[in-house]
């Protein structure tokens, strides 16, 4: 009963995220949804990634995603940007793609599988440790690719920034 309230608010305010034309308003959604997933993984035993999903998400992406909304001209403030003409046609053939995936890989899933055995999860070390060596031994790359991006993005940003100034 609680994974479904707790999975109705997520998905609720996910869709408040997308549908509010005020920038703020959709961050402080975003925070809803992030709660919402935290306490979805304590209800699954992952203590440690509903930590990080507080810590990391709600507090630290949203004060960069908060940054970014007071640094970009909002429509409110004289500022007209708008997707249009090849951009829209761009951004439709794309979402499009991004949706056949997502549904080929619904589709063709197998069953999920349930929260793991505490027993068996204490006699690996914990939850941490399989989060930490499942990370370095098997999305050691991706990982890696990720911190680059975000690299990439925070230089991107401050670039921005200054440009303004």
């Amino acid at each position: 009963m609680i994974f479904t309230l707790l999975a109705a608010v997520g998905l609720g305010s996910a869709v408040m995220v997308i549908t509010r034309k005020n920038p703020v308003h959709s961050a402080l959604y975003l925070v809803v949804t992030f709660f919402s997933v935290a306490g979805i993984y304590v209800i699954l035993g992952a203590a440690f990634l509903a930590a990080v999903q507080v810590l990391v998400y709600a507090g630290g992406i949203m004060v960069l995603f908060l940054f970014v909304i007071m640094l970009v001209d909002s429509p409110e403030h004289g500022g007209t940007r708008r997707i249009r003409g090849k951009h829209a046609g761009a951004a439709a053939v794309l979402t499009a793609l991004v949706s056949a995936l997502l549904a080929y890989q619904l589709a063709t899933a197998g069953p999920v599988a349930g929260p793991a055995d505490p027993a068996a999860l204490a006699a690996q070390g914990g939850n941490l440790e399989t989060v930490a060596s499942s990370l370095f031994q098997y999305y050691l790359l991706p990982f890696e690719v990720v911190s680059i991006l975000l690299l990439v993005a925070m230089v991107g940003a401050i670039v921005l920034a200054r440009a303004k100034a």
